[in-house]
């Protein structure tokens, strides 16, 4: 197996995982994020406390845009404005502990997985790999800023 298929079966088991975990909490009638809503919400927990501008921007999307899309995700109770402290005209957002528990769902198969990789390689195999996955994050992935 070349490295690109193996790379993308990995990558494709964790979105399946994610997946198959939001319709389960879509049968129980507990997920309300639409698709793109969710997508939203990647990013803007990505991110970390984006503004909407920095929001709209890795989004690509028009500020009035991003505005709609952050208004109905704060009805929901998925994200809060919060006011800068440095310029009283800029919002900050922020995930809410409604929006971290739906998000938990992935994560809690990402532990899963990370305990069987210590599980399963020694210190210096675990080493190479944090190495690997730090120059994919920083020198090969320039694109994305975090």
């Amino acid at each position: 197996m070349d490295l690109s298929l193996a790379f993308s079966k990995v990558y494709m088991k964790f979105k399946l995982h994610f997946y198959q975990k939001v319709f389960e909490r879509l049968q129980d009638r507990e997920a309300s994020l639409t698709t793109v809503e969710t997508f939203c919400m990647e990013i803007i927990y990505a991110l970390n406390r984006p503004t909407v501008a920095e929001f709209a921007k890795l989004a690509n999307i028009s500020s009035p845009n991003a505005a709609y899309k952050i208004n109905n995700l704060v009805k929901k109770g998925y994200l809060k404005k919060v006011r800068s402290e440095e310029d009283r005209r800029e919002y900050h957002l922020e995930v809410t502990e409604k929006y971290l528990n739906y998000y938990n769902i992935s994560y809690n198969y990402m532990d899963t997985v990370m305990n069987r990789i210590e599980d399963r390689f020694n210190e210096d195999e675990m080493e190479m790999l944090i190495r690997v996955l730090e120059v994919m994050s920083e020198e090969l992935m320039p694109e994305i800023k975090l």
